[in-house]
Order: structure tokens, then sequence, then C-alpha cells
């Protein structure tokens, strides 16, 4: 049977098939499951993104990553701030060519190209995505700043050639890999001597423990509904970031910040903490009746062959996530923002 290829990039038979890297029932994963998963990261994450990026689009924004928030403060006001907070901790200033690894739909490369007159590489391996992601900077007038290639980000250095950009970061998006070290040590290759690397790791905190099957089912939860191959722990990421040769200049898991506002509760679907009025739609949208109207409209849109089929169960792995991650945040077991600012050293060891 051949896979539909829609003229925008997304595959029909990857979207079908996504769901099924993992058990129906996640309390009974095992480790043929995450090994399988992590073998096949590239169908993996491709089925998640042609399944879901719409749906992120309408639920969340062109930004597909958490922030923390202050009092009173704008769901996208927030999600800039998060941006710009990375982009003024590693330092980027006018004229570095800076590599986006793993750039969804652009959102970020547009606002910290508009925030530190950077030019910016967004790298995707999603065909739909990329589209998107030009469609929206030609739109913002941001072109000739903001460029797009399609690649793996386990082969920058083919791609790209060692010693090419001036700083790399990446907003929530390795976790998608299947090893830390290896997309970090691509990374450390791509940079200049000297040059920066910052990141938002998505990790299980050091406090999980995948010995409790309570926690292990968590990391599982997490994974089916957020495209991931496998959840690791967060000193799993230091660790990686140390031997690949970064020195790491500062850490913080911004998870931790006694923020009065966590950074979860968009997905908590009470509009009665939005914290502005515009917010109450983004935060109703994830509530019982805002998933109930989407996910129905989903459905439909599908039956008539609007939508690729496998999208409405793609939806319906997002209100795993949901659910899941809010649980990961109340526990501490989880954290969306481990930030790390790396650095290449400025000469070689030969």
């Amino acid at each position: 049977m051949t896979s539909t290829q829609y003229s925008d990039g997304r595959q029909e038979t990857r979207v079908e098939n996504y769901t099924k890297f993992w058990q129906k029932d996640l309390g009974k994963e095992g480790e043929a499951d995450n090994q399988n998963r992590v073998e096949s990261y590239t169908d993996v994450v491709n089925g998640y993104y042609d399944g879901a990026t719409e749906l992120y689009e309408y639920g969340w924004a062109q930004s597909f990553h958490f922030s923390r928030f202050y009092k009173g403060e704008a769901f996208v006001a927030s999600l800039a701030r998060h941006e710009h907070y990375l982009s003024a901790q590693m330092g980027l200033r006018p004229g570095m060519r800076v590599l986006d690894v793993g750039c969804g739909v652009g959102g970020p490369a547009r606002e910290i190209a508009r925030f530190a007159d950077v030019n910016i590489v967004g790298l995707n391996n999603n065909d739909f995505q990329i589209q998107r992601a030009r469609k929206y900077t030609k739109k913002a007038g941001l072109e000739n700043q903001v460029s797009f290639a399609k690649g793996d980000f386990m082969k920058l250095s083919e791609q790209f050639g060692e010693n090419s950009f001036d700083a790399v970061y990446a907003i929530e998006a390795t976790v998608h890999a299947p090893t830390w070290e290896g997309v970090y040590g691509e990374i450390m290759k791509v940079l200049k001597p000297g040059g920066v690397f910052g990141v938002y790791e998505w990790c299980m905190t050091d406090t999980w423990d995948a010995s409790i099957p309570a926690h292990k089912e968590l990391a599982h939860a997490i994974e089916f509904g957020n495209g991931i191959p496998e959840m690791r722990p967060l000193k799993q990421a230091r660790e990686a970031m140390v031997k690949v040769g970064f020195s790491i200049e500062h850490e913080e898991d911004l998870a931790e910040r006694p923020d009065e506002v966590p950074w979860y509760y968009p997905l908590e679907g009470d509009i009665w903490k939005a914290q502005t009025a515009w917010d109450c739609f983004t935060v109703w949208r994830m509530s019982w009746s805002g998933k109930l109207v989407s996910h129905t409209a989903i459905k439909f849109m599908e039956i008539l062959g609007l939508l690729p089929k496998g999208t409405y169960d793609v939806g319906e792995s997002l209100k795993v996530a949901a659910d899941a991650l809010v649980k990961g945040g109340q526990t501490k077991l989880f954290t969306p923002m481990y930030l790390a600012i790396c650095r290449k050293p400025a000469f070689s060891e030969s």
C-alpha cells in the first residue's frame, strides 16, 4: 500500500503509523519498545509533527515551547521573553550566524532574529513544517535574515561543514534525538572555536526514578504525547555536554524558580487562571469543552479527507501529553526548561 503524499509535505502513512510505536497500555512498555523508537526516531518525529503541527498552531502559537510566567503576563509575551532570555544568556550579537536546531515553523527564529539582529538558519527534518516556516518568514519580511534547511540534526557537520556557526541554540528540540551525546557532538562540530551553544532541554528531573513504575509510566506518557523516542534524566544531558567537549558556563532548571504562575498552567484548561482576557481563549482550548470541539472537528475533517488519516489519533495523544506534562510539572518529575549555556573551546586539543 502506497502512502498518500500531500503537496505540503505530509505523508499519510507515517501519521497513521505514529501511535503504533507505543503499546496501547503504556504501563506495559518495555526496553524493546524504547529501542525501536530510538532506531526509528525520524519516522516517530515526522509522523508526530505531520499530524500535530496544525494542532500546535491552533492551540498554542507558532513557537512550540513552554515558558515561565509573571503574574498578569500575556501568553505570547511570555513565549517571546523566554526566547529573548536565551538569546541574552548566549550573548548573541548583531551579524552572528546562528543555527536553530529543530526550528519548528520558525517562531523562535523570527523572534530572536528581530531581538538580537542575527542571521539564523533553521534546521528541520519535516517538510510540512519547513514549508510553513518559509511562508510565515516571508510574510514577516525576514526572508533575507532567516532561512530554513531540511536536514537531520544527527548529521549537522555533514550538511553544513565544521566550524560554520558563531552560535547554535535548540529550544525543546534535541529531546527528539536518539542520543544526546550524538546531537550535542554534532553541534560541537559545526560551532566555530569559542562558539556558544544554548539549549532549553526536556528532561526527567533528578527526582525521577526509572525503577518506580509510576515514574516510568509518566515518562512513557510524555513520550507518546509528544513524539519523543525516549525521555531521559537531566543528569544525562549534563554528562553528554561535558563528554563531547563543551564547557558549561551556566545551567539552571528554570522550572525550579518559585513562580506564582506555573509554566504548565495553560495546559490545565482552567480559564479562571488565564492571565489576560485574550488568554482565556488559549486556555479554553485546553479545557474539556475546548478539546471536545476541536477534536470533533478534526474527526470530521479526517473523514472528509481534509486531513491525513491518523491525525485524530495524534490529536488524542496530545490529550495524554497535556495530562502527563501537568502531572510531571506538579510532581517536579519533569522539566521542559533545563537551561544550559555551553562553550566550545577556543582552541583544538591536538
